[in-house]
């Protein structure tokens, strides 16, 4: 589509969500054209909350999960397990790991992973206020939860560098097989880490 065949804020608007992770040219367009055909006041009450989450969420100063209020819930949280850490890298993985109802101590998340491809180093992540906030606090247990991929587990093999110094007990989250998983379809890493973390029956 040529670009000045468009009025100009349907060309900003495309190339704004073409900004967004996940999102190709065509997407972009599909949804700006989608967004143009909505009645005034859906498109209205989309502007209104993109604006409200802007200005009335930010990171908690304790943990840098999204929220609210500061400190956020979960820090605030006294009938949690303060002596429970789990680092993970989004807040996204808080919704998750929250979701099992198998955790209940507190989080650290370092806003992204480790990739020297794309130019991400630990100074660009949470990882000094996570050393800070260790400094300050003991724990009994840290919980490396970052994802099994190889940005993942560069990240948790540099924290486990840096924070393997302390007598703190470190532990990373088990890799197995999904439930209603075939073997036959299963890649090396994930099939090696089932057979590595098989369990007494």
């Amino acid at each position: 589509m040529a670009r000045h065949v468009l009025p100009q804020p349907v060309q900003r608007l495309i190339d704004e969500f073409a900004r967004l992770p996940g999102v190709g040219p065509k997407s972009a367009s599909r949804l700006t054209f989608y967004l143009l055909r909505m009645p005034e006041e859906q498109t209205l009450d989309l502007a209104a909350a993109l604006a409200d989450m802007k200005a009335r969420t930010r990171f908690c100063s304790i943990c840098f999960n999204i929220t609210e209020e500061n400190p956020c819930l979960v820090c605030q949280d006294d009938t949690r397990d303060p002596r429970l850490l789990c680092i993970v890298e989004e807040p996204l993985d808080v919704l998750a790991i929250e979701r099992s109802r198998a955790y209940n101590g507190r989080y650290h998340v370092l806003h992204g992973a480790i990739s020297p491809v794309e130019g991400i180093g630990p100074e660009d992540l949470k990882v000094a206020e996570l050393m800070r906030r260790l400094e300050e606090t003991s724990f009994d247990e840290i919980i490396l939860a970052t994802n099994p991929t190889l940005e993942g587990e560069s990240t948790a093999m540099y924290l486990q560098r840096r924070i393997g110094s302390t007598n703190t007990k470190l532990t990373r989250l088990a890799r197995g097989l999904p439930v209603g998983g075939d073997l036959e379809y299963t890649d090396e890493i994930t099939l090696s880490r089932a057979v590595e973390g098989r369990q007494a029956l």
